[in-house]
């Protein structure tokens, strides 16, 4: 049986931080992209071995990513030197 799960990498401290959303708790760390997917799909197995030998459920991924292009708001840009006067 195979199961697909989407896995988030993120830019974190030197390396790169790796989780997956379906899986609570499941998170590993690489020095680089290919390393932490390397370890992402290690820390994969390990959860779902878990869950199987304690008679769980095998979680499900039912989330979906999607990705949206947005133009910027026209109009003046404030400056983050601008100060608030209340």
């Amino acid at each position: 049986m195979s199961y697909t799960y989407r896995v988030i990498i993120k830019p974190d401290e030197g390396g790169f931080h790796a989780f997956v959303p379906a899986l609570p708790g499941c998170h590993t760390w690489g020095k680089t992209i290919n390393e932490a997917r390397e370890m992402v799909r290690d820390a994969i197995n390990v959860y779902l071995r878990s869950v199987i030998a304690d008679g769980q459920p095998v979680p499900e991924d039912l989330g979906m990513e999607l990705f949206e292009t947005v133009s910027a708001p026209k109009g003046k840009r404030r400056s983050s030197r601008s100060a608030v006067h209340v």
